[in-house]
């Protein structure tokens, strides 16, 4: 047989041990573009490729085997590339509860290509379920749990290559790190989006439950109307059915290369889901048999791309906590001052909820996150040359997948705006940055003005919204939330649905040193860094000062002299840590800014 791969020059070492044999190719250069064809034994290559010889073969390995056997595995079986498949199903995320359907889907692909699949679990907390309370607190810090329990069963184990199956929020960019830190050919498929609910005829879904709570304790909903919701927001299993976090990492997964096409959008409960994830098991044979791995695909282009795409969809700010991280483990610095260089020149074509009225479903309808990237290569805004886990080159991927709804997707010529849906904003309140989804903010808060209400603490500042405490005009700032300050980063969702469904979203802006749900919409500024817990300018705002925000210029001011906070500055004194014993404790001392994606780092 004959195979035909599309390789980047830069990306892939076509000498790597292990590689094709060099008598066996044929190269030509094309462009920068190397085209490789070549002439092999399929099982031979696998097994050249194959890490579970280390625990297979040789009379040395009769104890690993006797094991294997213990899990009854057959001869056949253990001799076969081993592919462990990451499932993070459980019974209490509804965006994880059909992964077990999903990873069987993924067990006969694998098998069918002549693959051994095994299974082992990753870790995942619903972010609705834990907001509002001390769970936020362990939100983001499972990234890296489940990044490194997943890292030590893959190296511990030696498999060969992997699938991950994972579905909500902190769960995707989780394994996208283990993926670049074990480095073995690895495919993603996830459990996919909730259809959205349907209320009063109109479409629906989590960000509206919550601002009906808002709604309710301003007395312009009733409790009828707030049980009607609570019956219909969330009405199928899958990730919630806004551009929220989970759809968009899920979204950027295909962007980055590593999803195959309608990894982010096809709704959980599609019998096409499932021939998706038997079409992932299938293609993580082919990726390992020609030894194509995370780090040949997630290069800094690729990172470039998934910035671009992030700024056409409208993602969730959380994107600019996790694709800086994910880039660490690959061993790129993905600075944020490049987000707003992009942002400059990218249109914002969704306005997907809570931007807007259209749902996950829709833009798959529409033709998808492929869509959207062949709008934008019209404009050259996407790098076509890279290659990803279908074994073809992004620009192969694209062609041909025609935009089918421009009210989903606006056409390229005829965008929301000609800038991207989240800025990345500086000053002397955030002198390294705070960021805002500048997609789900009106027109008349891009610039404004206002005197700040301070509250250490995301409880105290929810009491004072539902108290009626805060009116137009007010800016709310809640700190000591950041990453060492929660510790943990707390989503800010109930704060901004209060606003919101209290009717002062187009009047009161928020501002933060946390971080906000994809589901939040306003002027939601968070991500304040340098953060409140390290002594950064948000530590000494005073109430009543007055704030300057301006989107458009990217632009966070505390408009108080420098002299004077210099003088807040001398009496300023670190506060005793919230939390002192268990994971948290130990996140606190070893996670960095969240301008660097909240990474941990050991201190030297």
């Amino acid at each position: 047989m004959v195979d035909t791969l599309i390789l980047k020059k830069t990306n892939i070492d076509i000498k790597r041990e292990n590689k094709y044999n060099s008598n066996n190719k044929k190269i030509e250069y094309l462009g920068g573009v190397e085209k490789v064809e070549v002439k092999k034994n399929v099982t031979q290559e696998l097994q050249h490729n194959m890490r579970s010889n280390t625990v297979t073969d040789g009379v040395q390995q009769a104890p690993h085997r006797s094991l294997f056997h213990a899990l009854g595995l057959t001869d056949e079986e253990i001799k076969k590339p081993l592919i462990g498949i990451v499932s993070s199903y459980n019974e209490i995320v509804p965006g994880h509860m059909n992964l077990d359907k999903i990873v069987d889907a993924v067990k006969l692909g694998v098998a069918m290509a002549g693959g051994t699949p095994i299974v082992f679990p990753a870790i995942a907390v619903c972010d609705g379920i834990a907001m509002g309370h001390i769970g936020m607190k362990y939100s983001l810090v499972t990234r890296d749990l489940i990044a490194d329990s997943t890292e030590a069963m893959a190296m511990a184990h030696q498999f060969d290559a992997l699938v991950m199956v994972p579905n909500c929020d902190k769960n995707v960019p989780g394994l996208l790190m283990a993926a670049a830190r074990i480095n073995v050919p690895t495919v993603f498929v996830s459990g996919g989006p909730m259809l959205a609910g349907k209320v009063k005829g109109e479409k629906t879904s989590l960000s509206s439950m919550f601002e009906a709570v808002g709604a309710y304790t301003a007395g312009t909903m009733t409790m009828e109307d707030v049980k009607e919701f609570e019956e219909k927001a969330c009405p199928t299993c899958g990730s919630c059915s806004g551009m929220y976090t989970a759809n968009s990492m899920n979204c950027l997964t295909e962007v980055l290369g590593m999803g195959l096409k309608g990894n982010g959008t096809i709704p959980a409960v599609y019998s096409e889901r499932i021939r998706l994830a038997k079409m992932a098991g299938m293609k993580v044979m082919e990726l390992l048999e020609k030894n194509i791995r995370p780090r040949d695909i997630m290069t800094k282009e690729a990172f470039y791309n998934a910035l671009t795409v992030d700024m056409a969809l409208g993602c969730s700010t959380n994107s600019m906590l996790h694709l800086p991280a994910i880039a660490h483990e690959v061993g790129i610095d993905l600075n944020l001052d490049i987000a707003n260089e992009i942002s400059a020149k990218t249109p914002n074509l969704c306005h997907l909820a809570p931007a807007g009225h259209t749902y996950i479903e829709d833009l798959n309808e529409a033709g998808g996150v492929y869509a959207v990237m062949n709008e934008l290569s019209k404009k050259n805004l996407i790098h076509t040359e890279l290659m990803t886990v279908t074994g073809k080159t992004v620009g192969e991927n694209i062609k041909g997948c025609v935009n089918k709804n421009p009210e989903v997707i606006r056409p390229v010529e005829h965008p929301y705006s000609q800038t991207g849906g989240i800025a990345i904003l500086k000053g002397n309140l955030a002198p390294d940055t705070a960021v805002v989804k500048r997609s789900a903010v009106v027109e008349e808060m891009m610039v404004h003005t206002g005197p700040a209400r301070v509250f250490d603490c995301e409880d105290d500042a929810i009491k004072a919204i539902k108290g009626g405490q805060i009116v137009a005009g007010d800016v709310v700032v809640i700190r000591y939330e950041g990453p060492k300050g929660g510790p943990g980063m707390r989503e800010m969702l109930n704060p901004t649905s209060a606003i919101a469904g209290m009717g002062l979203g187009s009047s009161v802006a928020l501002i933060t040193d946390g971080r906000f749900s994809g589901a939040s919409r306003g002027a939601s500024i968070g991500h304040v860094s340098p953060e409140a817990a390290v002594g950064g300018p948000i530590a000494l705002v005073e109430e009543g000062d007055k704030i300057h925000i301006n989107i458009p210029e990217n632009k966070l001011e505390l408009l108080v002299s420098e002299e004077v906070l210099e003088e807040r500055r001398k009496r300023w004194t670190p506060r005793q840590p919230k939390v002192t014993t268990g994971y948290l404790a130990r996140y606190a001392s070893l996670v960095t800014s969240a301008n660097r994606g909240a990474i941990l780092e050991v201190k030297k």
